[in-house]
């Protein structure tokens, strides 16, 4: 789910930051009165409102097989976790676990603890539960720095649609497939309701390739198709397809469909609220179509339809990675905590449903079957995208073992994107990234958004990114990937 996030002042952002470097010196990998050895965990995110009843069955069951651990989980908001989280990279903070960003670059510059041999060694269990396309996707020069999440390996974006809206306006969305397949229906609806967002985007957001990925983030231009038909490295905003989609929405914006101020808004636009009529979903097969996002959303139907193609893909390999601190003074109790998330059913059920009696209650616990209760809802538990093996989920007893083996055969059916397992060394050319990002941070957002007439405007960018030195890096990445596809 996309979360559109403000921007803070940068006084305030540079004094959190402190703030946060210095709490995490202090209260990282410790010891209790207990003498049990405290494990540090940070993630982005509210803290659940039932978190102290959490932690302590959490803590309860950690306890049965490691009487001598105990775990701390520590919650900053997602409007601030990124950079707050580069403070503590960069300070060589003595956290333990943490949520980890910009996973390639910190691990090429030697920010996380090698896991390799800790995994094999302390969560060999866990290991073997996730499917070998992460293991893939987060190899860089035959080590590994993160535990990956097991869930979806593969995804699609999706438009979602608030199944109240469209029952109230009598909108057709069954043949979506495509932002021009949108036009029709914002059509229609803006007219009968002009003051509800009719798509729903704003700063941060990004238009979507039916099959492409990008080598250093799509916060940067340089693509490559996932289907392997073409080996080149692109800029994403040269290709047609990617024209022709912004020309939709920037035609969208100029109608009203899109939010007039999107390409600076932060607005959130919740799943739960009537504030939005379509919106951009990632969507995958642990998802059971849109199930996750009603659960998500406290019950609201929703309706969701697939606009790019599913690879089991660089990009989903690094969906939910926890990283350990290379000054971590425990990072072996650290893998241990990192392999009963993905290998402790009652452990993780509890964390990511919320706590059995009070959230939910078995409806047949041999099958894993579950209902959840009134007390089960947003707050009250974490997403089981970013916490521990999604195989392991009990499921509520509305999903069939039909939707679990359609599940599981879409998983194994699943092709591999072509770029999956490439990581760019990017030592020689920071400067010139740093360049274009500067260029990106220009035009992303009133591209992306609709707002800026794309022709144009994609011609002006090029040339500030040629100024930057796009050039050098489409090459050094293009000379990278040969070899990458040659081994």
């Amino acid at each position: 789910m996309k979360k559109w996030r403000s921007v803070a002042a940068m006084a305030a952002v540079a004094i959190s930051a402190l703030v946060l470097a210095a709490c995490g010196k202090s209260s990282s990998s410790s010891t209790n009165n207990d003498g049990k050895t405290v494990v540090s965990m940070y993630m982005p995110g509210d803290k659940p409102k039932n978190y102290d009843d959490m932690i302590k069955a959490a803590n309860k069951e950690i306890q049965k097989k490691y009487p001598k651990l105990a775990l701390n989980m520590n919650f900053i908001g997602w409007g601030d976790y990124a950079k707050k989280y580069n403070v503590m990279v960069t300070s060589g903070d003595t956290y333990d676990i943490a949520f980890a960003q910009d996973y390639v670059t910190n691990a090429q510059k030697g920010a996380y603890a090698d896991l390799t041999d800790l995994i094999q060694k302390y969560a060999k269990p866990a290991y073997e539960q996730v499917d070998p396309a992460y293991w893939k996707g987060v190899t860089v020069k035959d080590k590994v720095y993160a535990f990956p999440i097991n869930a979806n390996v593969y995804a699609q974006n999706d438009i979602a649609f608030s199944d109240e809206f469209v029952k109230k306006y009598d909108l057709d969305v069954s043949n979506v497939k495509s932002y021009q397949d949108l036009e029709p229906i914002l059509a229609k609806f803006h007219k009968a309701n002009p003051s509800v967002a009719g798509f729903a985007i704003g700063q941060g957001y990004k238009v979507s390739s039916r099959a492409m990925e990008f080598p250093l983030g799509n916060n940067l231009p340089f693509a490559i198709d996932a289907t392997g038909a073409s080996k080149k490295v692109v800029n994403i905003y040269d290709t047609a397809e990617m024209q022709k989609n912004l020309t939709t929405l920037h035609s969208y914006y100029q109608k009203g469909y899109i939010p007039q101020d999107a390409a600076t808004s932060s607005t959130q636009y919740n799943l739960n609220d009537a504030t939005w009529l379509a919106r951009q979903e990632t969507v995958g097969p642990f998802d059971y179509g849109n199930l996750t996002l009603e659960n998500t959303a406290g019950g609201k139907k929703i309706t969701t339809k697939p606009i790019t193609d599913p690879f089991k893909s660089q990009a989903q390999a690094q969906v939910a990675l926890w990283n350990v601190s290379k000054s971590s003074k425990h990072k072996a109790e650290a893998v241990q905590i990192l392999g009963l998330l993905n290998s402790d059913k009652k452990l993780l059920n509890n964390i990511v449903w919320g706590l059995e009696g009070k959230q939910w209650k078995f409806a047949d616990e041999k099958a894993g079957k579950i209902q959840t209760t009134s007390d089960y809802k947003p707050g009250y538990f974490l997403g089981a995208w970013m916490m521990g093996n999604n195989g392991l989920l009990y499921t509520q007893d509305s999903v069939t073992q039909k939707m679990i083996d359609q599940r599981n055969s879409d998983i194994k059916a699943a092709k591999q994107s072509a770029m999956l397992g490439f990581m760019p060394d990017t030592s020689d050319y920071k400067t010139e990234l740093t360049n274009i990002a500067n260029v990106m941070s220009k035009y992303s957002d009133i591209l992306n958004t609709g707002t800026a007439d794309p022709v144009p405007t994609i011609k002006k960018m090029d040339a500030e990114l040629k100024t930057a030195g796009y050039d050098k890096v489409q090459a050094a990445l293009q000379s990278q990937y040969d070899k990458f596809l040659a081994q």
